[in-house]
């Protein structure tokens, strides 16, 4: 082999080797910056799913406390949101999920409150039964994308 050669095959190889490496990394970059997006979108179908559970539970049992009547579509739409929330969230929020729903109906069949009560209730935790599902939504939400500092901070 020339020795006049080794110079430029020297920078061929170095040319191919600094084109690979830009690839690799615009690559990479792509990948990460797609996952991000997908994870963020993911993160945002959830919490208008769980908004709209919130929003549907919240109105049910302020309903159920003063009626015995429920309105059926509510309840339809209600268990509607909780078939949605089994396609893509995780089993700990289903189980609040589900006993949210156990906890509308079984105030439906309980006594209709009074005002007095209904201020009894607002000190003790039967006015707030959607807390143990929001903080659940929350853990998942913040555990989704698995890299960010809150979300392990959330977790611990």
């Amino acid at each position: 082999m020339n020795p006049s050669y080794l110079p430029a095959l020297a920078a061929l190889a170095g040319s191919v080797i600094g084109g690979l490496t830009s690839f690799a990394s615009a690559w990479l970059t792509q990948q990460r910056q797609s996952r991000a997006a997908q994870i963020s979108g993911e993160k945002m179908r959830r919490q208008k799913l769980y908004k709209q559970f919130i929003d549907e539970a919240s109105k049910l049992y302020a309903d159920a406390l003063v009626n015995n009547q429920a309105e059926v579509s509510a309840l339809v739409s209600i268990y509607a949101l909780t078939g949605r929330m089994r396609v893509i969230s995780s089993a700990s929020v289903i189980e609040k999920a589900e006993a949210v729903v156990r906890l509308i109906i079984d105030t439906y069949f309980a006594p209709n409150k009074t005002f007095s009560e209904i201020r009894e209730l607002m000190n003790g935790q039967a006015m707030n039964p959607l807390r143990s599902f929001s903080e659940e939504c929350r853990a998942e939400l913040q555990t989704l994308g698995g890299r960010s500092a809150l979300g392990k901070a959330g977790r611990a």
